[in-house]
């Protein structure tokens, strides 16, 4: 069976095709995506303006061709943070919708942990042991943590690249003083987060799963091979801290000469390192792995799991 999971969330649209069977791993085919960076689209009263909503009509009417092209048998479709809380997100949801010729599934910040939990355990698998996960999407912060599939907790703040790239950074380059203001706002709005998760068992194995932190792990971090042979990134926190007074000098157009920052990820990526440098201290992790699994792969697995199946000769 093939499955598409379409991902709206607050930098891209990004289209993920896979064939499934039950019990099997998810074969990725095709992975397209087109960047909105939909923080730049927000209102002063909140509300995504009728640039965006355009914008986003046609990355989604795009996403649909795309997956009709690929033979998609079904297509699973989500969105995140910057439509979810959206003061005209009904109006936005339903312009989706009629683009894509059905229902869209809107996720709770929780859900969202809980789903990019599940692939992060997948891919790590039971070795891992307690698992805390960091995910830094544009508009919030995920953070999850357990032993088993489904995290022990669960959480969404919204200290997201983009969002705070808007409310603290805005100059370029933003300079120290604007990054310290950023790093005072997310260390409070962690704190009572950061109090549940220390709560909990030590982790044993920290990882984090989005865009920004894989694109800081190639600027700042290391590679390690793993058993399967497919090599992984690895980032400390000592030399991500070290970075972000520099990055904070660069401008924009100059960030993109660095290794591992894309020309979408220029503007949000010094908010991304501070955001996850705090998160880090907070909970006092030395370095994380990165994922290559995130939410879409998250999703692709609960439907997996849904499916019906008997073994052979049954």
């Amino acid at each position: 069976m093939r499955l598409g999971v379409l991902d709206i969330g607050s930098n891209t649209v990004h289209l993920l095709v896979a064939d499934v069977r039950p019990g099997g791993r998810p074969l990725a085919t095709t992975s397209e995506r087109s960047v909105l960076r939909l923080m730049r689209f927000l209102q002063p009263d909140g509300s995504i303006s009728d640039e965006g909503v355009q914008a986003l009509v046609a990355a989604t009417t795009e996403a649909r061709k795309v997956a009709a092209s690929e033979n998609v048998d079904e297509l699973l479709a989500t969105a995140t943070s910057a439509v979810r809380e959206a003061t005209n997100g009904a109006e936005v949801i339903a312009r989706i919708e009629e683009a894509l010729g059905q229902p869209l599934q809107v996720l709770g910040g929780e859900t969202e942990a809980r789903f990019t939990f599940l692939a992060v355990r997948r891919w790590f698998g039971w070795a891992a042991g307690q698992i805390l996960l960091f995910d830094i999407g544009g508009g919030s912060l995920e953070l999850a943590a357990g032993a088993d599939e489904l995290p022990d907790a669960a959480a969404s703040v919204p200290l997201g690249a983009g969002r705070m790239t808007v409310q603290f950074l805005p100059d370029d380059p933003p300079g120290e003083e604007a990054v310290e203001r950023l790093r005072a706002h997310a260390t409070a709005t962690l704190a009572p987060v950061a109090e549940t998760f220390r709560e909990l068992p030590r982790p044993q194995h920290v990882v984090g799963s989005s865009k920004a932190i894989r694109s800081l792990a190639k600027l700042v971090g290391y590679s390690v091979s793993g058993w399967s042979g497919i090599d992984r990134w690895r980032l400390p926190r000592e030399a991500l801290g070290s970075w972000i007074p520099r990055l904070a000098r660069i401008p924009a157009a100059a960030r993109q000469e660095l290794p591992g920052i894309t020309p979408d990820r220029t503007f949000q990526i010094v908010a991304a390192a501070v955001v996850l440098h705090t998160a880090m201290s907070a909970l006092d992790v030395s370095e994380l792995d990165v994922s290559p699994w995130a939410l879409r792969e998250g999703v692709l697995l609960r439907y997996i799991e849904s499916m019906s199946w008997s073994p052979a000769g049954s």
